[in-house]
């Protein structure tokens, strides 16, 4: 029993079915403002998607058509920057009432699919009743999210489904702070030495 909790005490916190809001002065230009849903972390890596911005040249139905499916009776929705990570892959994020082939379940809160039946599926007017599309993705080898949470780059907030599908884009890193209860314009771009 001892064992157990002196692991859990000294293993890191995974971080799936949250929220991550770049820290000002993250170092890295791709991901200032970011806010990224994480997907899947474990002992081998993390996978997270891009829910912070839109891709300027390019919306869900030109994306269709590139695929030879007709748009039908989906929405001509923008594309989230999903991540620097093979940014020619498509991406759903959306909510559980809908499943198809390739579905993850993301800590119950919201579900993944990267296969073309969930562009079919809005296509036919029978899709998730909340969803939003991304290209490419954010990853992490092992332990290197570990390593950027403990310096000055990420913060984890709970994985609110309504931030996610409910706030507007331009808004959502800002309100995922507040939501936490934190004054984005107390952040600095400069961590401190005590």
């Amino acid at each position: 029993m001892a064992h157990r909790l002196d692991e859990a005490m000294h293993s890191p916190p995974f971080l799936t079915g949250q929220l991550l809001l770049a820290m000002p002065g993250i170092g890295d230009p791709r991901f200032e403002h970011a806010v990224i849903a994480i997907c899947s972390h474990d002992e081998g890596g993390a996978l997270g998607i891009g829910v912070g911005s839109h891709l300027p040249d390019i919306r869900l139905h030109a994306l269709m058509r590139q695929l030879d499916i007709d748009p039908g009776q989906a929405p001509d929705a923008p594309l989230h920057q999903g991540g620097p990570v093979e940014p020619h892959r498509g991406f759903v994020l959306h909510s559980d009432d809908w499943g198809g082939e390739g579905s993850i379940d993301v800590a119950g809160r919201w579900r993944l699919t990267s296969t073309l039946d969930i562009l079919r599926a809005l296509a036919e007017g029978r899709g998730p009743s909340r969803w939003l599309a991304a290209l490419g993705y954010a990853g992490w080898a092992a332990g290197q999210l570990d390593e950027e949470m403990a310096r000055h780059g990420w913060f984890a907030v709970p994985g609110d489904t309504a931030l996610i599908f409910d706030q507007d884009v331009a808004r959502r890193w800002s309100a995922g702070y507040a939501a936490a209860g934190v004054d984005t314009r107390m952040l600095s771009a400069v961590s401190g030495h005590a």
